[in-house]
């Protein structure tokens, strides 16, 4: 008995050994990986797991030991993934980090099974992947309740970054003004940074695309402060990725100077962790940079590069704005049919993706650059893509963008319709888009020198609406589109001074409130 209680003792201390090196290891590694340093952290997992693909050696070891080594194990496979663009590694990641919140959850450990949440809904957004990303973290908040943890602030974090890739810009803005007391008085700077270069490029979005300067001067500061903690925690990826979105912003402000300066700066550090992935992403803006500037044989070989190093990786949403840049450089070009085919590629490897903000981009961006190349029935049937995909996007520039090629239809429409008419001895007379010329008030539709200017301005505002109603199939929020209005402006128009033009609509629809809460 005496020996039988000595060898049970010695097992004890020997499980007991292990799970404090497993412990120790898994810390360290997670210190690691939350400074940027992915290879080190995998490099400290040895004793444990080496490569991506390799299931960590975890036989007769404790649940708990597992679920820690395969979090650590499947979260840096994601990253390194990410950084190396290796195809499938998102999916091994997903696999052993799902089953290491499973394990969490069985032990009821809440905090560990929602950071293992967190964890699993970044490898799904890196996929494109959004709706899944957003379900995974509403499942992570709801586990947390009320508890205020570091894990609620990561959950919040990666919630406003996927409403930010979804286009829900107003989503995003509201979940950072909300969080933002919690991040003020956390320690963490690594959070904290992310927190701030987040909350700084959706700011920047919406003051680009409303010509807000306060909210452009708020990102600046944002940006500042995102850098000031990513030094203090010593992450130079992540002070790398701030370089790279600060440049992107100067893009946009046309401060070509202060935009290479910051590209360039963004590209050293990233080429210097060998980040393949985030080289490729800094190439890609610089390629947008290039274009706004005008020099399309520069972009077009920068955007050529960025799209050949994220075809190696998993992360198929980036390809698919990859993609749309080189198109995009390529049109400008005046290789149309080059363009177009990578257009049209950047749209599959979107829906691929599960991604219909970037198909629907793409979209877009063929009827703005092709638009004078295709036939008019190809580049509508674009634009409707582009409609349907991007019709309830809250990016503003993405609405702009909507609104201004729906004009642009309107009057292709318009012109094509009422302007090639017969003359009096059937000789077709010359189109306004020929002549270059405006018609005659006496050319328009139901015009006659008996009738009041008002009347007259009444029947044209008619004949235009009806038009685009007609046009949209009874939709009064793509008529609104297409006029330039509102689709409550629209509604009050027909409404008040053309309600014989009611039965053209579509008939009005309630909105189903959402059966889901989000937080």
């Amino acid at each position: 008995m005496k020996i039988d209680f000595m060898v049970s003792a010695s097992r004890d201390e020997a499980k007991t050994a292990s799970a404090l090196q497993i412990g120790l290891v898994c810390r360290r590694a997670k210190e690691l990986e939350d400074a940027g340093e992915y290879e080190s952290a995998r490099a400290a997992m040895s004793p444990y797991w080496e490569r991506i693909g390799e299931r960590p050696e975890m036989e007769g070891e404790s649940a708990l030991d597992r679920a820690e080594v395969f979090l650590r194990a499947g979260t840096l496979s994601g990253w390194i993934g990410s950084a190396r663009q290796i195809t499938g590694a998102q999916e091994f990641a997903k696999d052993l980090i799902s089953e290491a919140a499973r394990l969490f959850e069985e032990a009821q450990l809440v905090e560990r099974a929602a950071e293992a949440r967190v964890d699993l809904a970044i490898c799904y957004w890196r996929e494109g992947a959004f709706d899944e990303a957003r379900v995974t973290l509403d499942d992570a908040l709801r586990q947390l309740g009320d508890l205020q943890s570091e894990q609620r602030l990561r959950a919040l974090l990666n919630r406003a970054i996927v409403e930010k890739v979804s286009n829900r810009y107003e989503d995003a803005l509201q979940t950072h003004r909300e969080a933002a007391p919690l991040f003020a008085i956390s320690s963490n700077d690594n959070l904290r940074g992310k927190f701030h270069n987040e909350y700084a490029t959706v700011l920047k979005n919406i003051g680009l695309a409303n010509n807000r300067e306060d909210y452009i001067d708020q990102a600046l500061v944002e940006y500042s402060a995102a850098s000031f903690h990513a030094e203090r925690a010593g992450n130079k990826r992540f002070h790398a990725l701030v370089e790279n979105n600060v440049g992107y912003l100067f893009v946009r402000l046309g401060r070509f100077t202060d935009a290479t300066n910051h590209l360039d700066r963004a590209r050293l550090l990233f080429k210097a962790l060998k980040d393949k992935g985030m080289v490729a992403q800094v190439d890609d803006t610089r390629a947008r940079a290039l274009i706004a500037r005008g020099s399309f044989t520069s972009a077009e070989t920068v955007a050529r590069g960025a799209v050949q190093s994220l075809k190696e990786g998993d992360e198929l949403s980036l390809l698919a704005e990859a993609l749309t840049t080189h198109g995009t450089a390529l049109a400008r070009l005046g290789n149309f049919s080059k363009a177009r085919a990578t257009f049209e590629k950047a749209i599959r490897v979107a829906h691929d993706a599960g991604d219909p903000e970037s198909g629907g981009t793409a979209s877009l961006t063929i009827v703005e650059e092709l638009g004078s190349q295709l036939p008019f029935d190809e580049v509508l049937a674009y634009y409707r893509i582009a409609e349907s995909e991007l019709g309830n996007s809250q990016h503003p520039e993405i609405q702009n963008r909507l609104g201004k090629t729906a004009r642009r239809f309107l009057v292709t429409h318009f012109t094509s319709g009422s302007q090639q008419r017969n003359d009096d001895n059937g000789r077709r007379t010359e189109s306004v888009a020929q002549s270059q010329s405006a018609p005659e008030m006496s050319d328009l539709p139901g015009f006659s020198i008996e009738v009041s200017l008002e009347e007259h301005v009444l029947r044209y505002e008619a004949d235009l609406i009806s038009r685009a109603l007609a046009a949209s199939d009874g939709s009064v929020t793509r008529a609104a589109r297409m006029l330039g209005a509102t689709h409550q402006g629209l509604a009050f128009i027909l409404n008040g001074r053309h309600k014989d033009l009611l039965s053209a609509r579509k008939p009005v629809k309630r909105r189903r409130r959402s059966i889901i809460k989000y937080h």
